[in-house]
């Protein structure tokens, strides 16, 4: 049977199909308000276990190879947090006139995510580039970025975006403590959790299903949705284009301009250039409002999908070139 083309297959994706049907089902469907706060309860339970997952996945021995490459990890990480960060304060003004505020914090928000982690990997993988410095270099990002994100939050967004120092420490207690603790017994637990993949990426995609499904039905409750238009859906597709294309070029380039050898490039491309939506919808959950968080997230998703459908495409592109 003849294969669909990479960017048709990041469609075709059960994942991927799942949460736009939540999408559809959330806007269409109305929830009853103790049905959503159930949902919200759930999903924090959800983002605990797997956060304590990734803890105990995760061996030392891959920490410690992966952060002897420092020219790559210290590359991802200015891309992730510096170059990142700073096209989002640069354009922010013209998606507020574009998109008006509220999607355009979302835009700005999704600047200061960490990187995904499975899709960076796998993406490195399929281009033959260096597997070991992109899972340390995906997962260090996740690390930090829950410490970073919320700080650059404040720094950028300030007191109006509803972080504060409670909100950080919500992060604190539902995403580091896990970690750490899954750290803790991983020398146990981490051989059958690597044996069990499968395990964590259906905890994982489970979670985000969660957190969309209880942010859409809350969204379509206070009446959303009513006040979006085609037009801001288009713009919204026009600046993760754009973000994603200079972001692209940024950290292929650069990494050629320091010498890095092609499988590290590949590494720097595909973890630099991506945002984790499995971080960024479980913590805009605790950093914003209830009544922004669903509009908030809506441009990492709509990245999200971007980022895949395209890197999908450069993988398959590189994986030929090195044939």
């Amino acid at each position: 049977m003849r294969k669909l083309p990479p960017a048709l297959s990041s469609f075709a994706d059960p994942f991927i199909i799942g949460i736009l049907l939540v999408l559809a089902l959330g806007i269409l469907v109305p929830i009853p308000s103790w049905a959503i706060s159930g949902l919200e309860v759930i999903g924090t339970f959800a983002v605990v276990v797997l956060f304590f997952l990734y803890g105990g996945r995760l061996s030392t021995a891959e920490v410690i190879a992966g952060l002897k490459n420092i020219k790559v990890q210290g590359s991802v990480a200015v891309a992730t947090f510096v170059i990142f960060p700073i096209l989002g304060c640069v354009t922010y003004p013209l998606w507020l006139s574009l998109l008006g505020k509220t999607f355009a914090t979302g835009i700005l928000y999704l600047t200061l995510l960490p990187s995904t982690v499975q899709s960076s990997v796998a993406f490195v993988s399929i281009a033959r580039g260096n597997i070991g410095a992109a899972v340390c270099s995906a997962t260090i990002s996740n690390i930090v970025g829950m410490v970073i994100t919320p700080l650059l939050v404040m720094l950028v967004m300030g007191t109006s975006s509803g972080v504060s120092l409670g909100s950080i420490g919500n992060i604190f207690l539902q995403l580091l403590v896990p970690f750490i603790a899954g750290q803790l017994l991983q020398p146990k637990i981490g051989g059958w959790l690597r044996a069990h993949r499968g395990l964590t990426k259906g905890v994982d995609q489970s979670t985000i299903l969660l957190i969309v499904a209880s942010s859409v039905a809350g969204a379509t409750a206070r009446g959303l949705w009513a006040q979006i238009q085609l037009k801001q859906v288009l713009f919204l597709i026009l600046a993760s284009a754009l973000i994603l294309a200079v972001m692209l070029a940024v950290t292929w380039f650069g990494a050629n301009a320091l010498g890095m050898p092609l499988a590290d490039r590949i590494v720097v491309l595909m973890c630099g250039s991506k945002k984790s939506l499995a971080t960024g919808l479980p913590m805009a959950a605790i950093i914003f409002p209830t009544a922004t968080v669903a509009a908030v997230t809506v441009p990492i998703i709509v990245f999200h999908q971007l980022q895949l459908v395209v890197c999908a495409s450069l993988a398959q592109t590189l994986a030929r070139r090195r044939s």
